[in-house]
């Protein structure tokens, strides 16, 4: 597949996820920009071992934690999205806190409920499109998000009481 056709295929899907983990559209058009140049560079070395959304997508993730820890922390009252501006700072700031916290936990999530609970609430996936990502049905899919959400809410359940 030709370049310009995998950047047009695909380049709203990264916008979207980075969108989502950053919370500022901003951020996400820099990094889904920096995420192509990497992967134009870097498409003679794809072996095709996965779907090509997903090692598009794993650059994306790389290069935001690569400006995260150049920038420090991104959760700065001047970094949240503009849709969110006229909402009340306090919920602003929960908002941010139950999104970083549900990120950290993640973290101690196995995949595949890890990538897909990533692809549906980040990528803003169809069950169908993580489907065939995986190489399984719309309803593999499905279940495995809910039992990904299922582990995320028992975790917050946990924390919440150890506090």
């Amino acid at each position: 597949m030709e370049f310009e056709k995998i950047y047009t295929t695909y380049f709203h899907d990264v916008f979207l996820y980075i969108r989502r983990l950053s919370n500022d559209e901003h951020i996400a058009e820099e990094i889904t920009s920096e995420t192509f140049f990497k992967a134009m560079n870097a498409i003679d070395g794809f072996r095709g071992d996965c779907d090509i959304r997903v090692w598009l997508c794993q650059i994306a993730k790389n290069c935001y934690c690569s400006y995260l820890k150049k920038a420090g922390r991104t959760d700065s009252i001047e970094n949240i999205d503009a849709a969110e501006q006229g909402m009340p700072l306090e919920d602003r700031l929960s908002q941010q806190d139950q999104t970083t916290q549900i990120q950290r936990l993640l973290h101690d999530i196995h995949d595949p409920y890890k990538e897909v609970f990533m692809w549906r609430v980040f990528a803003e996936l169809s069950f169908k499109q993580i489907g065939q990502i995986f190489g399984k049905s719309e309803n593999w899919a499905c279940v495995t998000y809910h039992r990904a959400r299922k582990k995320i809410r028992e975790k917050l359940e946990v924390d919440c009481h150890e506090e």
